[in-house]
């Protein structure tokens, strides 16, 4: 038998791999089918066993069974119930976790959960990775004898985790890759029942298909093809899968021809659709509701939609118990349908409503999330709709009790209602949210399940992480922030540990890496080398940092994070701490209380003003007079502060020359740095100057004339001597004639020897490589280091090694060197830093040339599989020379490949971004002509093909303008920005802050539009920008650091950042300041902002508001400025705004702009004339974080005294229709009945005696009227029922009323279907 075209739905992961690549097996040789049948695996590509395939663990089915052509994994089975593949006859794969094949695993699961799941076992071999290091570091200091087996142990496992992380990074590309390729639609999760049936290539479809199927060719009309569909679904009698498939191909129609909605002809179409709703087969009613959902086109026809009684069929399928989840999931999707539509949230009905509303109640319902997800984009767009409904009580109980996993989401519809006053009124009494903090508050409560707690901590800091949900929290005199401060002292472990976990989120502190070993109560100064944290930074780099940099970013996550330090100092949060430094048990916590209090010590001197941070200084309550104090609470406090003063001087060593986004911290680093190097400079000067005995015991002590297993040497001592006296001219000429130091030490490196190249790349062995740096710098110091480094065998055999990648060179390896897997897996690559230390000397250039490298050099590049290694090759060199090296450079930068040029081009910002030094004079090696070279290189890029690149171009530029000489440059290169639109506008923005930039931009007519487009329109965009900055930096912090990536290198963190403004950068220089006064600008929005500050419902004049605010602010930050806010007075204005609005968000841009107001000399004294006071540095300059004088007076709000919320409920029930002694009797009675089900007390009494009303024979009959059920659905959309009583309450009714309410139809009371209604089994109430 021949095999099969296409595989069966179960197919081995070997016979999915030749399927995969497109291969069918009569194309294989025999032997490569049979070695595939007998379950052999083909070896690795890259020469690596891994972890292998079990061969044993294969197994086969019987012979006989069958191949033939089944449906494909994820397929539309006809019959929806019988959805079963045979498994028998499939060969199956034992496969470990790591090798499973994500194609094959699962095909329900979307590509974004593959990814995430992909993501998620990478960081988990990550910290195994991280683990192991750690455990190699920690054994070398044991005796190496004891600890040989626990180090080829922890070695085993660190190999096997590279191993998995190389395995699992490139699926994770492989997923990523394939899911960006063109593609059907995705399909809905229910894959299996509604698959699209394609509308082409008949020939494919199944054999066994009916005969009347009408072929459908991709020439023919769709109009005439969705005719011939419609056709067929008047056939009745017909099998489930026939209704279903022809529904399927409906939807394919739409979806392909969205047109078609259009012109539909509903009178027709509209009752397909009925007899579908109407079908006894749920799989059939889901069907007609995905065939319904995707007919809207607009308002209207959702209108015709309901004309069709679909209300009425849409309640009963909700209400329906489990076993009809597909129908139920169907009929919500269709009611989710309306929200996407304009004006569709008009049409959505009370009744609806209530029932979506009941459904969300219902805690063991498996739409309940998708209910509160409706509810609550409900809730946002009409906030009357859900209070009519009664849906807010459902969305309150689902944020208190943490059941809902999107609590966040909850907690922002809530406080999208408070913002605004007009919106404040729908809420019941405005602190529904303080709830989230009476599990942490109240002493009973606290002892709950920790992921109710985990739930509540992340819906506080969601909460403080905004500006509504700050002021309702602060608004009661901070009362929720002092419980929550106070409950420190409670005795539940876990709720403390969390608090602290929330100060730490909410106050932006990320824990540095040692401090997990500091919580275990390792000491700071042994582990991990912390004490050697110092950055290795030239004295002169220092203090050439731009100012401007630091001026022009301005940080709005850190001013929010002063507000709100502020309150938590109001609310006690340095007497907390101290307190439980003083009396926390449990070690690991006082140490955490430490570790944070001392961050805050230094928070509240960094960004608070004098007035705020003056007090707390001196710990007071962690240090009193001593004469008053017992010795033993003494000394216990003397301790605590040394650890806290620890902390604090760790945390500066480990942040070494990380640059701060103040200018006070800069000014601090500055003068700590010189303090630091004054008292650090003393040992590296004694070991440069080492006497000849002292230097000949270190060579001893080094054990490399003693030992020829490198494994032995002291590493510490051999970099401590390469980076100190070996750059003596003196002791190098003793290590290389003296003794054999310096050979043994350079043979190690020697490629043919396979001892550096060998070991595996690990973050422990990165050391081999520094060493190698180091020892390459040392040597081309002088003379007789460079001879003696020429003449040796390490250059050469390198030389030879690189021309194995050359393929003229005509020296071939069956195991090159620099093969892909062992510059992955071991040190190989790091000879490519070895080069690039020898390529910062003129001297190792020389000795690169003799071994003919450059040109190898360009041949790597020109190795298109090989991206690896260009990558290594140009991310290690140094091309501050002018040599071949640049050129190769530019060859990369302009013929590579895409991704190639984006990494070259990140490349330059290192150059593009060098300080000027004037005392390096202008020479080709000095910075200012390398950052020309480079700047030259990046104008160039602004014009490649791929916006990506111009992109990057574009921000290193921008970078680079932080110093003015290097603007001024690129200003004479006169770059064309036209092609780039938005990309190259920040950089424009940047040439209006110098004279030179600001001629050459009027010149192009720039300044005029830009300011006319800014006045118009953009101004009014960039508070959405600067929202959705804000916002986008806040999710950030609550979804945890984010993947590193090569973005993050490229310039500072964007998000929270203040972005640039037309006008601010206008007014730097005075010829812009001139023209915005004699444009009027200016004075057009401190109009605004007179007249327009108590604005406080309108979405659209509260934006031209907020503009108007930020363009105040960013023109009042400049300093020649000043003159417009002291004749406008519009800083009293502003003011008014932050203490005064009842719009919580608006209050919040005040307090920003005020921010930047203070920034300005001038403006700093005018908003202190107004009772804020602003931060400042050691010396009187403003940092550009203000803040009121009175916290109490900020955060005060207005609360609305009576709530909308009763108002509409009442109403919503006054209409409700109540039994009059007018009606029938056994009418009236039922709806009495009917609605005492609704009372908790009087439902079970109900419920039997509807169920007598369904025994008595002369009642059945009204149970079949029409107008009866029509007064009981009423009565169910005016008040809320509990969803088993909603079902209870229908399935009371006989099954043909919904036929008679959708079609229309007469009433007719047989007897037969009274015969069959009675002697139906009575519903029972859950």
């Amino acid at each position: 038998m021949n095999p099969p075209k296409y595989p069966a739905s179960s197919v081995t992961p070997t016979q999915d791999n030749l399927f995969r690549h497109g291969r069918s097996m009569s194309n294989e040789s025999a032997s490569t089918i049979f070695k595939h049948r007998d379950g052999l695996q083909p070896p690795f590509k890259d020469g690596r066993e891994g972890r292998s395939l079990s061969n044993a663990a294969l197994t086969f089915g019987p012979r006989g069974s069958s191949l033939a052509q089944g449906p494909p994994p994820g397929s539309f089975s006809a019959d929806l119930k019988t959805i079963t593949t045979s498994r028998a006859g499939t060969p199956r794969t034992e496969q470990g976790p790591f090798f499973a094949d994500y194609r094959t695993a699962d095909p329900e699961k979307t590509s974004e959960q593959r990814q995430t799941e992909l993501r998620d076992r990478i960081n988990k071999e990550t910290k195994i990775k991280v683990g192991s290091e750690n455990l190699l570091e920690a054994l070398i200091s044991k005796n190496a004898k004891q600890a040989k087996e626990q180090r080829m142990r922890v070695e085993a496992e660190l190999g096997s985790s590279n191993r998995k992380i190389i395995e699992l990074k490139y699926q994770l590309e492989e997923e990523i890759e394939r899911s960006q390729r063109p593609q059907t639609p995705p399909r809905e999760r229910l894959s299996g029942i509604f698959q699209s049936s394609p509308l082409k290539s008949p020939r494919r479809s199944n054999e066994g298909a009916e005969s009347d199927m009408p072929v459908t060719e991709e020439s023919e009309s769709p109009t005439y093809v969705l005719s011939e569909i419609l056709q067929t679904l008047e056939n009745e009698g017909m099998q489930p899968d026939y209704y279903v498939e022809r529904a399927n191909r409906l939807v394919d129609l739409f979806k392909k021809y969205p047109s078609l909605k259009h012109d539909l002809a509903w009178p027709i179409f509209g009752l397909r659709v009925q007899t579908m709703l109407l079908s006894p087969s749920r799989d059939v009613v889901a069907a007609g509701y995905r065939v319904t959902r995707h007919a809207i086109a607009d308002r209207r026809s959702i209108q015709t939609i309901r004309r069709l009684n679909t209300d009425e069929l849409v309640i009963l399928s909700l209400v329906k118990d489990s076993k009809a989840n597909i129908e139920r999931e169907q009929a919500l999707k269709f009611v989710r349908a309306f929200l996407d539509v304009k004006g569709g949230i008009h049409e959505l009905s009370n009744s609806v409503l209530r029932t979506v509303v009941s459904v969300a109640e219902h805690h063991d319902d498996r739409l309940r999330n998708m209910s509160i997800l409706t509810l609550l984009e409900l809730l946002i767009r009409k906030s009357s709709t859900v209070i009519a409904s009664g849906g807010m009580a459902s969305l309150t109980e689902a944020l208190l009790d943490g059941s809902y996993q999107g609590s966040e989401s909850l907690a922002y519809a809530i406080l999208y209602l408070f913002d605004k006053p007009g919106d404040r009124f729908y809420l019941e009494s405005c602190h529904e949210l303080d709830a989230a903090f009476t599990i942490f508050t109240d002493p009973i409560a606290v002892h709950v399940t920790e992921e109710k707690l985990k739930s509540s901590a992340r819906l506080i800091t969601a909460l403080l992480n905004s500006w509504p949900g700050l002021f309702s929290v602060a608004n009661d005199g901070f009362a929720a922030t002092r419980g929550l401060l106070q409950s420190l002292s409670y005795q539940s472990l876990l709720a403390r540990d969390l608090i602290l976990d929330i100060i730490f989120a909410i106050l932006q502190i990320k824990a540095p890496s040692w401090s997990s070993s500091f919580l275990a109560g390792r000491r700071l100064t042994t582990y991990g080398r912390v004490a050697n944290l110092t950055t290795d930074v030239p004295a002169a780099v220092i203090p050439n940092k731009p100012e401007e940099e630091e001026e022009r970013r301005v940080s709005l996550t850190e001013h929010y994070t002063a507000i709100m330090l502020a309150v938590l100092v109001q609310s006690g949060l340095h007497e907390a701490l101290a307190s439980m430094i003083r009396e926390e048990a449990e070690s690991a916590l006082r140490r955490k209380a430490a570790l944070l209090q001392g961050e805050v010590l230094n928070m509240t001197n960094r960004l608070l003003p004098f007035t705020f941070s003056a007090d707390f200084q001196a710990i007071p309550k962690l240090v009193g007079p001593v004469g008053f104090v017992p010795i033993d609470t003494s000394l216990a406090q003397v301790g605590m502060i040394y650890q806290v003063d620890s902390v604090s001087r760790t945390l500066h060593r480990s942040q070494g020359a990380t640059k701060p986004s103040f200018d006070s911290a800069k000014y601090l680093k500055q003068q700590s740095s010189v303090t630091s190097r004054a008292s650090d400079s003393t040992k590296p000067k004694a070991d440069f100057e080492m006497d000849d005995i002292r230097f000949r015991a270190a060579i001893v002590e080094t054990q490399i004339l003693n030992h020829v297993k490198y494994a032995k040497w002291n590493w510490d001592l051999i970099e401590d001597l390469v980076e100190g006296p070996l750059r003596n001219p003196r002791r190098l000429s003793e290590a290389i004639t003296g003794t054999k130091f310096l050979k043994r030490l350079l043979g190690f490196y020697r490629p043919f020897k396979y001892r550096f190249s060998d070991m595996p790349s690990t973050k422990l062995n990165q050391r081999y490589v520094r060493v190698g740096v180091s020892l390459m710098k040392a040597m081309l110091q002088n003379n007789e280091g460079i001879l003696y480094l020429s003449e040796s065998k390490f250059l050469r055999q390198l030389g030879e090694c690189l021309a194995q990648l050359d393929r003229t060179s005509g020296l071939t390896s069956s195991a090159p060197l620099f093969s892909l897997w062992r510059t992955s897996e071991t040190l190989t690559g790091g000879y490519f830093s070895l080069l690039g230390a020898l390529s910062s000397n003129s001297q190792g250039l020389h000795m690169i040339e003799r071994w003919h490298m450059v040109n190898i050099f360009y041949h790597i590049m020109d190795l298109k599989d090989r991206a690896d290694l260009v990558e290594l090759l140009l991310g290690n060199m140094d091309f501050t020379l002018d040599s071949h090296l640049r050129v190769m450079l530019s060859k990369a930068l302009t013929a590579c490949d895409k991704h190639i040029r984006i990494f070259s081009t990140r490349l330059l910002r290192k150059y593009a971004t060098l300080a000027p030094d004037s005392s390096s004079g202008s020479g080709p090696r000095s910075p200012l002509s390398v950052c020309e070279w480079a700047i030259r290189l990046l104008v160039t890029q602004l014009y490649d093909p791929e916006v990506e690149v111009s992109e990057v171009a574009v921000q290193i530029l921008e970078e680079s303008c932080n110093w003015k000489s290097h603007l001024e440059y690129i200003v004479r290169c006169r770059p064309q920005l036209d092609h780039l639109n938005e990309i190259g506008a920040p950089l424009l923005l940047r040439f209006l802050s110098t004279s030179l930039g600001y001629q050459y931009l009027d010149r192009l007519d720039y300044i005029t539009q830009e300011m006319d487009d800014w006045f118009s329109l953009r101004n009014y965009r960039y508070v959405t920008l600067v929202e959705a900055s804000l916002t986008r930096a806040f999710t950030a912090l609550m979804q945890g650091p984010s993947r590193s990536s090569p973005d993050e290198l490229l310039r500072p963190q964007d998000y929270g950042s203040l972005p640039p403004h037309f006008y601010r950068e206008l007014t730097r220089t005075q010829e812009g300041c001139d023209l915005l006064r004699d444009s009027g600008h200016f004075h057009e929005f401190v109009t605004t902002i007179t007249e327009s500050w108590a604005e406080k419902d309108d979405v659209e004049g509260l934006t031209k508001l907020k503009g108007c605010l930020w363009a105040v602010g960013n023109v009042g930050s400049m300093d020649l400025a000043a003159d417009f806010l002291e004749e406008s007075d519009v800083v009293r204005w502003i003011v008014r705004i932050a203490e005064q609005s009842e719009v919580t968000s608006l209050r919040g841009t005040a307090f920003f702009v005020l921010g930047l107001i203070s920034r300005s000399l001038h403006g700093m004294e005018i908003v202190a004339e107004h009772g804020w006071n602003a931060a400042t540095d050691q010396l009187g300059r403003s940092i550009g974080y203000c803040l009121p004088q009175q916290l109490s007076v900020f955060f005060s709000v207005k609360l609305p005294r009576n709530s909308k919320q009763g108002q509409i409920k009442s109403r919503a029930k006054d209409v409700a229709p109540r039994p009059t002694t007018g009606e029938d009797g056994v009418h009236a009675s039922i709806l009495g009945f009917v609605a005492d089900t609704a009372n908790a007390v009087l439902a079970k009494k109900a419920a039997n005696d509807l169920n007598g009303q369904v025994d008595v024979r002369d009642h059945v009959d009204s149970f079949a009227s029409v107008e009866l059920y029509r007064k009981v659905r009423d009565v169910l959309g005016r008040h809320n029922f509990r969803l088993p009583v909603r079902r209870f309450l229908l399935d009371l009714f006989d099954k043909g009323v919904m036929r008679k309410i959708v079609l229309d139809e007469d009433e007719s009371e047989n007897e037969s279907i009274l015969t069959e209604r009675a002697g139906r089994a009575r519903p029972r109430l859950a």
